[in-house]
């Protein structure tokens, strides 16, 4: 059963184009400035949005993200008032939205339920940065019964496991840049020609590259090794620093990592 990430990347292959996935925290600095992101990212170039789901301990993130959630914690941000945003977004956009979230946000909203309301509000994928791969038959059921995108994390230490992980996945694969958690990074110097060549042979799902990259330079790099780039704390820092007022910033940065993608 496709979804849109999965018609995402064909039309994107069939166009010798490269993705670009883009992040922003739900609720940082209000729900309805996430909302208008959203659709700014979209409309500037942005092929799937992922929307993070604050947490009060993000083990994942640096600091941009974790002040990010904390912002959205303090405005008591929750899954309900998530699920209905992504339900007015489908109003007016066809394009894939994710959630990143962790697995403990997932449990105590009750996992049966929460994929039955990804599906309800069409959420495409769901992205759990702590879950270890050996865990996922923890939502696997769910996410397949619902047609929900479980997308698997790789790490730069796991060149051996690359080649299992892909086989499971669906979606994209993820591809994490460097080790350590989330920020934005002046170099990064994982060899992704090593780590990624057991993907070089068979079929598998597409892989974006994410963790640290911050301008057009970088992404164009990161999308030479594989189909797409992942970009998120250099939108919250963005977000960060104009709050209310970060629409047009964001729509702009946006704009000029689209350009260097298609140069």
């Amino acid at each position: 059963m496709k979804n849109r990430i999965d018609e995402c990347f064909e039309k994107l292959k069939a166009e010798g184009r490269k993705a670009l996935v883009t992040f922003v925290t739900a609720g940082d600095p209000d729900l309805d400035t996430t909302e208008k992101l959203v659709l700014e990212m979209f409309d500037k170039g942005s092929d799937l949005v992922e929307i993070g789901v604050p947490f009060s301990d993000p083990i994942a993130e640096g600091g941009t993200i974790q002040r990010a959630s904390l912002r959205a914690l303090k405005n008591k941000t929750n899954l309900d008032q998530i699920f209905s945003m992504v339900s007015r977004l489908r109003d007016v956009t066809e394009k894939p939205i994710l959630l990143m979230m962790y697995l403990n946000t997932v449990f105590r909203y009750g996992t049966e339920r929460f994929f039955e309301n990804c599906k309800r509000v069409q959420i495409d994928g769901v992205i759990i940065p702590d879950m270890p791969f050996e865990e996922r038959d923890e939502v696997k059921e769910y996410a397949e019964k619902t047609g929900v995108r479980s997308i698997y994390l790789v790490a730069p230490t796991s060149k051996e496991r690359v080649k299992m992980i892909a086989e499971e996945s669906k979606g994209f694969l993820y591809i994490v840049s460097s080790l350590g958690v989330t920020g934005t990074r002046n170099e990064i110097s994982t060899d992704f020609n090593d780590l990624l060549a057991p993907l070089k042979e068979g079929d598998y799902c597409p892989a974006c590259i994410g963790f640290g990259i911050s301008d057009g330079e970088q992404a164009r790099k990161m999308v030479s090794y594989c189909d797409g780039c992942i970009i998120g704390s250099a939108i919250v820092n963005i977000v960060e620093k104009y709050g209310k007022d970060s629409i047009g910033p964001v729509g702009g940065f946006i704009e000029s990592i689209r350009e260097a993608l298609d140069a």
